[in-house]
């Protein structure tokens, strides 16, 4: 694995962590619908500006458009309005200990679509690692019927990862992620009633985080996320968000009064080891995934 992958799954990790706590404070003040909206609205225009300041393709060929449409359902739609959701009552630090199962979904689904061959030692970390999640999770934190949504939203990122690799093997990342954020903003404006009320209404605190999830944890992380997964395997990539309810919890501590126990250090010392172990075996073979349209964004 290159080592500029690496690099952009970190800075893709630290801003999607951050984005746990931007949707609890925008829920003080949106409905989980208007989060969702706003969020990928403005994520969208950014994504607008990026392709056109790059020449980039504002429609992808047809033959994409099958690939493009599950990407944005699962990666977007589903993923982002279920994570929400379930946001109304479940803590930052909660939804991104479950959200931490995706990894583990996506590498199996990887294994069987894309056929990755995963060695002894990934299963071993992702083993240590999710233990590491479990710990978490399960000491200690109260669990709700809201984290069913977590759960779904988990298994549909699984999905959107997989989906989403073999675009980036003929078409440029910018435009790609471009594509479908929008095919996922699409179904988004169906919670579009009494938005512009609300806009108008917002505090200004909760409107800036809500914005600022919009343009960093969502359209820059989801650059920097394919620039990750097209120059690697997806085996190698995915379990870097196990370190997702590490960061999240801190920032829940510092940001919204969110204290955690004794399992937060217990279970990020399984995740940070079971994902060393991942990366130092680089126990992932195939290579990575080649542009036809050109390197770069």
């Amino acid at each position: 694995m290159r080592r500029s992958a690496l690099g952009w799954a970190f800075v893709t990790i630290l801003f999607w962590s951050s984005a746990f706590v931007g949707i609890r404070v925008g829920l003080q003040a949106f409905s989980a619908g208007h989060v969702v909206l706003l969020r990928f609205l403005t994520a969208s225009i950014v994504l607008l500006g990026g392709v056109l300041v790059t020449r980039g393709r504002l429609v992808p060929p047809r033959r994409a458009w099958g690939r493009v449409a599950v990407s944005g359902l699962t990666g977007f739609t589903i993923y982002h309005t279920a994570l929400t959701l379930g946001e109304r009552t479940v803590a930052a630090s909660t939804a991104s200990f479950i959200i931490a199962a995706a990894p583990l979904f996506s590498t199996i689904l990887a294994r069987i679509l894309l056929k990755e061959a995963i060695r002894p030692w990934a299963w071993a970390g992702m083993a240590i690692s999710f233990f590491g999640v479990a710990v978490m999770s399960g000491l200690g934190h109260e669990w709700h019927w809201d984290a069913l949504l977590i759960v779904l939203a988990a298994v549909s990122t699984a999905v959107f990862f997989v989906a989403e690799k073999p675009l980036l093997a003929e078409f440029r990342v910018i435009d790609v992620t471009a594509w479908v954020t929008w095919a996922g903003t699409l179904p988004m404006l169906a919670f579009s009633g009494g938005f512009i009320h609300a806009l108008a209404h917002a505090p200004w605190y909760p409107l800036l985080m809500v914005i600022y999830i919009g343009v960093f944890p969502a359209a820059g992380a989801y650059v920097t996320w394919s620039l990750a997964l097209r120059d690697s395997a997806m085996g190698s990539i995915a379990p870097m968000m196990y370190l997702n309810p590490v960061l999240a919890s801190v920032l829940g501590w510092i940001m919204l009064g969110e204290r955690p126990g004794w399992p937060l250090v217990a279970g990020g010392i399984l995740i940070v080891g079971g994902v060393w172990i991942i990366q130092a075996a680089a126990p992932f073979r195939g290579s990575p995934t080649l542009v036809s349209e050109g390197e770069g964004l």
